[in-house]
């Protein structure tokens, strides 16, 4: 069945969009609910005809289900603060941020732009004719329809289908990285400083000086307020501890320090199983509010919905960046990284006044 084609729109980070009405965006997908291999999901139903801010272009992202890369999109753009909410896909608390094909928004005039967020007017074009995928399959295709009748639910969405929807991104692709600038994702600063970063990593390797380098690294960065070298082991052989402080959405947490959590880790960086990235490092002694407790997501790779042992925290505002993930530089997924409560301290006072800094300055 022929498509409606729609031009890409070139958008950039900040530009004002109207999210296309149902009957447009339906028009677009084929039987499988999606378009060039990336689902539209129920749950992004609700945004349709309203406005919203683009925040990153997804000109790439990262690959969570096979191996570690960068996977190349094209047309596709995160909305502001718009992440699923996994009410159609058994509950998954993930947050997912959403990805966007342009072929679903259109540009707003740039005199309404003032009133970019959650207008309702929309122009309600219905394409004629018939359509691939209509309401009723949409919600069909949140399931895998190959698994046999009786066994457990399979789940299709966005995160367990992106490989379908993207290739391979080497990460010597220099025009990645232009990209990222140009699109508005990234600051050209910021992005000097993250290479400076990794010649630093690439003199380390050459073994000259190791300990010599590494000291005076971290005594400049504490001295600038800056962010510890990241990727140093845990400290304890095999069992690791554990603290319940039973957190709740919205309560105030200050995270530990990166020598703290250190202590409550394994040689692989995990604590009862939980890795604590090296993205996870920029965040630590900053206060911050817990968003929710995440006691189920989807398993990427299979689509089987898994429960999470242990507690996990998702905190407001701490997500990944992309600065330190080797051969995933800048993506701007902004995944939301998981906490141990040991990694975390109740606070009962008011946040300071720069608990909230930009991260770009770290």
């Amino acid at each position: 069945m022929n498509r409606p084609k729609h031009a890409a729109l070139g958008l950039r980070a900040g530009d004002v969009i109207e999210v296309r009405s149902e009957a447009e965006i339906l028009a677009t997908l084929d039987e499988q609910g999606a378009l060039d291999g990336l689902p539209f999901m129920p749950e992004m139903l609700q945004f349709c005809g309203k406005r919203f801010r683009v925040e990153k272009r997804a000109d790439k992202t990262c690959n969570t289900i096979t191996v570690m890369e960068s996977r190349r999109l094209h047309d596709t753009v995160h909305l502001e603060n718009l992440r699923c909410s996994g009410t159609d896909h058994g509950g998954c608390q993930a947050q997912c941020y959403l990805f966007w094909k342009e072929a679903w928004l259109k540009r707003v005039p740039e005199q309404d732009a003032a009133t970019a967020r959650h207008s309702g007017a929309s122009e309600n074009r219905t394409q004629s004719g018939p359509v691939a995928c209509d309401r009723e399959r949409l919600y069909r295709m949140t399931q895998r329809q190959d698994v046999p009748p009786g066994e457990e639910i399979h789940y299709r969405c966005q995160a367990t289908d992106l490989l379908k929807a993207s290739e391979p991104l080497p990460w010597w692709d220099v025009r990645q990285y232009w990209r990222d600038i140009r699109s508005g994702n990234v600051g050209a600063f910021h992005v000097f400083k993250v290479f400076l970063f990794r010649l630093f990593l690439k003199s380390l390797k050459l073994g000259i000086g190791y300990r010599a380098q590494l000291w005076a690294y971290n005594r400049f960065q504490a001295w600038r307020g800056g962010t510890p070298y990241p990727y140093r082991d845990g400290l304890l052989e095999k069992k690791t501890p554990r603290e319940t402080l039973n957190l709740q959405p919205g309560e105030l947490v200050r995270i530990k320090s990166h020598a703290e959590i250190l202590e409550t880790l394994n040689r692989e960086k995990k604590n009862r199983g939980m890795l604590f990235g090296e993205e996870m490092v920029p965040y630590c002694g900053g206060v911050y509010r817990v968003r929710s407790r995440v006691e189920r997501i989807l398993d990427e790779r299979t689509g089987k919905m898994m429960t999470l042992p242990g507690e996990c925290l998702i905190l407001d505002g701490v997500i990944c960046r992309g600065d330190y993930s080797e051969k995933r530089l800048f993506c701007p997924r902004k995944i939301y990284p998981y906490w141990r409560e040991i990694w975390l301290r109740r606070v009962q006072e008011n946040p300071p006044d720069n608990s909230t800094e930009s991260l770009e300055t770290r």
